[in-house]
């Protein structure tokens, strides 16, 4: 059995299936647990043990190689499905960005966005920055701005922030205030939660009809000039900034 090599060069087990965006590293150490890790055709029974340079890893019997990370700052387009691949033929965020149908680079978006929600989406293969991006451990903010049919009141907006119930328990807003004190169908909204149409049910909650969702800040990152259905790539302090927040090193 491959065991903790006595040399610290190589690649924690762990970090390296994870670079390979088969899953964070948590899960790789379940993965160690086992007994489906192997390395050079030995089972890997500790997680500390490093892979080194020529070394083959497989998972379940299939090689596995790290990725070169990829970041992709998305300001998602109504229409357009938040996930790689969809099975009735819509249009996924994968598409948005122009990924080839095999997505050789593994991206997948983190987090979701419904269908009709538009702005910021990050799309990248690092598994493990995913997973604690999207752990409720993290609380990481998301701002949204809101467009509902009917003004809302003052008095909501203190519900909002007090909470509302839903079928699967009480919800509340971070902050929330008008986007504008003249237009007050309009409204912007913090959240650190990341329930399924969570928004859109606290507003169905009081009343409301959203008529527009937009999410205008995710972590760090905001669209900035970037059009609906454009993209770029996030500069390295960016990335390190993800990092930090989610004491990833």
């Amino acid at each position: 059995m491959a065991t903790e090599s006595s040399d610290r060069e190589g690649m924690r087990i762990n970090k390296y299936i994870a670079h390979a965006g088969v899953c964070s590293r948590r899960d790789a150490d379940d993965l160690v647990e086992q007994g489906r890790v192997h390395i050079d055709g030995e089972r890997v029974d500790q997680h500390g043990t490093r892979v080194r340079e020529g070394q083959t890893v497989t998972v379940d019997g299939e090689e596995v190689y790290p990725l070169e990370f990829e970041y992709l700052l998305l300001n998602k387009p109504k229409d357009t499905i938040s996930t790689t691949d969809d099975p009735k033929d819509r249009r996924t965020v994968l598409d948005a960005i122009g990924v080839p149908e095999d997505n050789p680079s593994g991206l997948f978006p983190v987090g979701r966005l419904d269908r009709n929600t538009t702005g910021v989406l990050l799309v990248s293969n690092d598994g493990d920055l995913a997973h604690r991006l999207m752990h409720p451990r993290y609380e990481i903010p998301k701002i949204y701005y809101v467009r509902v049919q009917d003004d809302v009141k003052p008095h909501q907006l203190d519900q909002l922030k007090r909470g509302v119930e839903l079928s699967d328990g009480a919800a509340a807003a971070d902050q929330v205030a008008y986007l504008d004190p003249q237009r007050k169908t309009d409204i912007a909204l913090e959240l650190h939660e990341g329930r399924n149409r969570q928004i859109r049910r606290m507003m169905e909650a009081l009343g409301h009809t959203i008529v527009q969702l937009e999410r205008a800040k995710y972590a760090t990152l905001t669209t900035g000039r970037l059009q609906r259905g454009e993209w770029r790539r996030l500069e390295p302090e960016e990335v390190r900034e993800l990092y930090q927040r989610v004491d990833l090193q």
